[in-house]
C-alpha cells in the first residue's frame, strides 16, 4: 500500500508537470502574468524528478528490496527527496535558476546519489548474479554521470557565460544520460527482470551482445547532442555508430521476445500487450531519428530548429519513458490503468507531436503556420493532465475500497 501512495504522488507531480505544460503552451493566446522561462524550468524539473525519477526508484524498490528489511531506511531517502521536490516546485516558478531553487536542486543531485549507493548496498547477493541487476546498475551510474552536466553549469555561467557552447552542451550532455541512460536503460532492466521472473531465459552470449551494444550505444551517440557546434566529421561518425548499436541492441532484444512471444504474452494483459507494442515502435522511431541527425543537413536542421529538439525530448520523455513506466506499473499492480484512460492520454501525445513536428515541418519549408495553431497545440495539451487525473482518481478510490 505504501508503495502504491509514492506512485499516486509520483502522478500527482506529473499532473502538476502537465498543467504547467498546457500553460506554457497559452502563452501565445492569453496574458499570463508569469515568467515564461520560470514556468518552463519547472515544468522540466517536476517532470523528470517528480515524475520519472520517483516512479523508476519505486519500481527498482519493489522488485530489488522490498522483501529485505530496510524500509525504514528507504523511508529517509524518500522523505529527503520530497523535501527537494516541493522546494523546486515552491522556488522555481517565482525565481528561476537562482539561490532557493539552486539550494534544492543541488540537495536533489545528493538525494539521488543517496539513492543509488542504498540500492547498490542492500540489493541481495542473489539478485546481483541476475542479467536485470547489471542493467539496473549501470542505469543508475549514469543517473550519477548525468549529474557532471548540472555540477558544470554554475562554473560555465560564472566564467564563459550563458551564451557559451559550453553552457548548452551541459545541458545537452545532461538529458542524453538521464534519458538513454538512467531512463531507458533502467526500464530495460525491469522489462529484464520481468522476463527472468517468467522463465524467459536469455542466453549468456545473446545478453552480453544486447548489453555491450546498448552501453556502448548510450556512451557514442552523445556524440549525436554536439553536432550543432559542427565538429569534425568523426563525430558525426561516432554518434552514427552509436545509433546504429541502439538498432542492434534493440534488434536482439526483440527477436528475444518473438522466440517467446507464447510464454509473454500469457503474462501481459491485452492492454499490457498494447504499451508493449506502442513503446517498441516509438523507441524504433526514436532510434531511427538519432541516425538520421548523424547526416550534417538533419544535424544542423534538428539543433537550428527548436520544434524539432523539442518535439523529439517529448517523445522519449512522455512516449517511450512515461508508457514504458505506465505498462510495468500496471503489471506490478502499483497503479491500475484502465483503457479509455490510456488511450485518452495517447490521443493527446500524438496530437501535441503531430503539431510540434508540423510547426518544425513549417519552420524548415518556410511556410506559414495556419490559423488557431497555438490554440489546437494548448486544447490537445490538457488531454494529458486530463488523462492523468482519471487515472490518478481511480488509483486513490482504489486504495480506499
Amino acid at each position: 500500500m505504501i508503495l502504491k501512495n509514492h506512485i499516486n504522488l509520483a502522478l500527482g507531480y506529473f499532473i502538476i508537470a502537465a498543467l504547467l505544460g498546457v500553460l506554457l503552451r497559452s502563452f501565445h493566446s492569453i496574458e499570463i502574468p508569469v515568467t515564461y522561462k520560470f514556468i518552463v524550468h519547472t515544468h522540466s524539473h517536476i517532470a523528470l524528478l517528480g515524475w520519472v525519477y520517483m516512479g523508476l526508484t519505486t519500481l527498482l524498490y519493489k522488485l530489488f528490496l522490498e522483501k529485505q528489511e530496510v524500509a525504514f531506511k528507504y523511508r529517509r531517502i524518500f522523505w529527503f527527496t520530497q523535501f527537494t521536490l516541493v522546494g523546486m516546485l515552491v522556488s522555481f516558478p517565482f525565481q528561476g535558476y537562482a539561490l532557493f531553487s539552486i539550494i534544492f536542486s543541488t540537495l536533489f543531485l545528493f538525494a539521488s546519489y543517496w539513492f543509488a549507493g542504498f540500492f547498490m548496498k542492500y540489493v541481495p547477493a542473489s539478485y546481483k548474479k541476475t542479467n536485470s541487476y547489471k542493467c539496473v546498475k549501470f542505469a543508475l551510474w549514469y543517473m550519477v554521470l548525468s549529474s557532471l552536466g548540472p555540477w558544470t553549469l554554475g562554473a560555465i555561467m560564472n566564467t564563459l557565460g550563458a551564451e557559451s557552447i559550453w553552457y548548452r552542451l551541459s545541458i545537452y550532455y545532461y538529458l542524453h544520460f538521464q534519458y538513454n541512460g538512467w531512463m531507458i536503460l533502467g526500464l530495460l532492466g525491469v522489462f529484464i527482470y520481468i522476463l527472468e521472473g517468467n522463465d524467459i531465459g536469455i542466453p549468456k552470449v545473446t545478453f552480453n551482445r544486447f548489453f555491450w551494444w546498448i552501453n556502448l550505444g548510450i556512451v557514442l551517440s552523445f556524440s549525436l547532442s554536439t553536432l550543432w557546434t559542427k565538429p569534425h566529421i568523426s563525430l558525426y561518425v561516432i554518434g552514427g555508430l552509436g545509433a546504429i548499436l541502439q538498432i542492434m541492441a534493440f534488434g536482439v532484444l526483440i527477436l528475444l521476445c518473438i522466440r517467446n512471444k507464447e510464454k509473454l504474452f500469457q503474462i501481459l494483459t491485452p492492454l499490457q500487450k498494447n504499451l508493449l507494442f506502442t513503446v517498441a515502435a516509438l523507441i524504433g522511431i526514436k532510434i531511427l531519428l538519432q541516425l538520421l541527425t548523424a547526416f550534417p543537413y538533419f544535424a544542423y536542421l534538428a539543433a537550428s530548429i527548436i520544434d524539432f529538439t523539442i518535439g523529439y525530448l517529448h517523445w522519449t520523455f512522455l512516449g517511450v519513458v512515461t508508457i514504458g513506466l505506465l505498462l510495468f506499473l500496471d503489471y506490478l499492480k502499483l497503479l491500475q490503468l484502465s483503457r479509455w484512460a490510456y488511450y485518452l492520454y495517447l490521443l493527446g501525445f500524438l496530437l501535441t507531436e503531430t503539431l510540434i513536428f508540423t510547426k518544425g515541418i513549417i519552420a524548415w519549408q518556410r511556410l506559414s503556420l495556419f490559423n488557431g495553431y497555438f490554440e489546437a497545440l494548448a486544447i490537445s495539451s490538457f488531454l494529458l493532465p486530463l488523462a492523468l487525473v482519471f487515472v490518478l482518481g481511480a488509483n486513490l478510490k482504489r486504495n480506499q475500497d
